[in-house]
């Protein structure tokens, strides 16, 4: 078959099928050309979720009747002019193929007037078909409509999903694009109906907030840093207002809403521990980055780029969120519902009641309070890991030192602290501390080992085998020795101190682990989130557990330990190890306000 040159109607259809892939595309492209003609008011108005018409409205710069015909050729832009530009865009849009794409597969009216201009220029395309530009009347700016998309490719118009999902995307995208300029007022229309009308704010937050809800007020942080001539700004969320999924995650370079699995990794790893595995942070980050360090060249929509420098975009992004959250009280309130007006009738002793069952009143923690180490951990670890931890900076208030502390059915800790009534998870907060303290003793070499004067021999399935060989530098470090000792049997020589002193079934925890490996549930592409995952599995194993009986002294320890460990507002696993009854709350629960 011989080689022939497709029409430019051919191109900018394929061209339409990388730019145009559903009427959010389209919304996108058009608002993105609305901001770089330096709108300060942008209207979009939709009929049937973009199936039938898009147009968006400006009061931007407009363009000139005779350059009319060329907005809607490919490859024609202002935006650029040699292939320097290139290395420097800072324009939302630069390719000049969007109308040309769009007019191929729909029918496009663009109509526009300059401010110097006493009336203004229409033109019509679609397909190949152009009919103007000639005189019109309408205001400064540009309006662009778009009829029927995809009309005259029914193939892919019977991909588009129903109004009321196209409309949902559209949404998306205009809330996108809202945030990053907040000085510019949009109203968006569907069918007829005004679903979104915001106002021009000079105040970035108060734009953010529009969008994402004003509940959101009180738990979103302001984060603003500059590190080797590149600034991270914008607002993160504590962690309790993690989402299901990460909608409410917005990415921006320059102004430009982005989607980077560099920048979505790092902050992640910035909400390790704080957030379960399964929820998501809420965050909206700006980057500014010299154009020249950044290629937005890479993809036809301009969602994806290329850093020049991607580890130290992460590393900034990552501790620029870790420092913004530990600056932060991270202990979540636990809110008290208004009593209702009945509960002053109800008996104080319920037949069904349970008088006072494994609670303990414990003496005030004081440094006199004597008796041996009980069951719980050893005290001297946990004094060492206070020396050890002791520069690190305290993230939750400390309880009030002359505190007394109930221990409550073996497993809930009550103090106070200047807000009020602390509840404490005995398990998660020792998990977090055992956490910290195996996480630094690693970062000066690996943990210290306990061989095993005969080793331990443990059955194992292929799967464990395929682990072992997996993770084996991995295991140097945390202090495990393992090797194969038959077709179905591994050897363990060495296990982590830790584990030893803390009497954990270290044949079970590291079948468990190498169970993990081999099925491929441990990071397997970063080898330091492998590492915290795996101790994070140590930490669970070792710490005290529901049911414990803590002595005065480890109540009075542990209380110390979460002065200084870092995050001790959460477990490792996200869940949190303190809840606050704020005095307020009791105050009103008691009928004193």
């Amino acid at each position: 078959m011989s080689i022939r040159r497709l029409s430019p109607f051919m191109v900018n259809q394929i061209a339409a099928g990388e730019v145009v892939e559903r009427p959010a595309s389209v919304v996108k492209e058009l608002v993105e050309n609305a901001i770089d003609a330096e709108a300060s008011r942008i209207r979009i108005e939709i009929d049937k979720g973009g199936h039938e018409r898009i147009e968006v409205i400006d009061d931007g710069n407009g363009i000139v009747q005779e350059e009319l015909p060329l907005a809607l050729e490919s490859h024609a832009t202002s935006k650029i002019t040699d292939p320097c530009d290139l290395d420097g865009v800072a324009t939302m849009g630069f390719r000049g193929e969007a109308l040309a794409s769009i007019t191929s597969v729909a029918r496009v009216v663009v109509r526009s007037r300059t401010r110097d201009a006493a009336e203004a220029s229409v033109i019509e395309g679609e397909g190949e078909r152009r009919e103007g530009p000639k005189p019109a009347a309408g205001p400064v700016g540009t309006s662009v409509a778009v009829h029927q998309l995809f009309g005259r490719v029914p193939a892919r118009r019977k991909f588009l999903k129903s109004e009321a999902a196209e409309m949902r995307r559209i949404t998306r995208i205009v809330h996108r694009l809202t945030m990053s300029h907040p000085d510019i007022a949009f109203t968006l229309i569907s069918n007829g109906r005004t679903t979104l009308e915001l106002k021009a704010r000079k105040d970035v937050r108060r734009r953010i907030l529009d969008v994402m809800g004003p509940e959101l007020d009180e738990h979103m942080l302001d984060l603003d840093v500059t590190r080797e001539g590149i600034r991270l700004w914008g607002l993160v969320g504590l962690p309790e207002v993690a989402r299901p999924t990460s909608q409410h995650q917005q990415f921006y370079l320059n102004g430009r809403p982005i989607s980077d699995r560099s920048v979505s990794h790092a902050l992640r790893e910035a909400y390790r521990g704080l957030i379960e595995p399964s929820r998501h942070p809420t965050a909206v980050l700006f980057l500014q980055v010299e154009p020249t360090r950044v290629d937005v060249n890479v993809h036809p929509a301009k969602t994806e780029v290329r850093f020049r420098d991607e580890r130290l975009i992460h590393s900034i992004v990552r501790r620029g969120v870790l420092e913004c959250l530990g600056r932060s009280d991270l202990t979540p309130d636990l809110s008290v519902a208004e009593s209702s007006p009945s509960a002053s009738t109800r008996p104080l002793f319920g037949s069904g009641g349970r008088s006072g069952g494994g609670v303990r009143l414990t003496p005030p923690p004081v440094t006199s309070v004597g008796g041996g180490v009980g069951k719980g951990f050893d005290a001297e670890a946990a004094r060492e890991l206070a020396r050890d931890l002791s520069e690190r900076p305290a993230v939750i208030p400390s309880p009030v030192p002359s505190s007394p502390v109930l221990q409550v059915h073996k497993t809930f800790l009550v103090t106070e602290d200047e807000h009020g009534m602390v509840i404490i998870d005995q398990h998660a907060l020792h998990e977090r501390v055992m956490f910290e303290r195996l996480l630094a003793r690693i970062e000066s070499g690996p943990l210290p080992s306990q061989r095993l004067l005969v080793p331990e021999v443990i059955d194992a399935d292929p799967i464990h085998l395929e682990g072992l060989e997996q993770i084996s530098p991995l295991m140097e470090r945390l202090g495990l020795e393992a090797t194969p000792s038959g077709p179905r049997t591994i050897a363990l020589h060495a296990v982590p101190v830790l584990l030893f002193e803390r009497g954990v079934k270290a044949g079970s925890f590291l079948k468990d682990l190498l169970e993990r490996a081999g099925e491929g549930t441990l990071s397997s592409t970063d080898e330091e989130e492998a590492l915290r995952e795996v101790l994070d599995m140590m930490a669970c194993k070792a710490a005290v557990k529901a049911g414990d009986q803590l002595s005065s002294r480890e109540l009075a320890d542990l209380l110390e330990m979460r002065e200084t460990v870092e995050r001790s507002s959460n477990c490792p696993h996200g869940r949190p190890t303190s809840l606050r009854l704020s005095m307020e709350d009791l105050e009103r629960q008691f009928g004193r306000r």
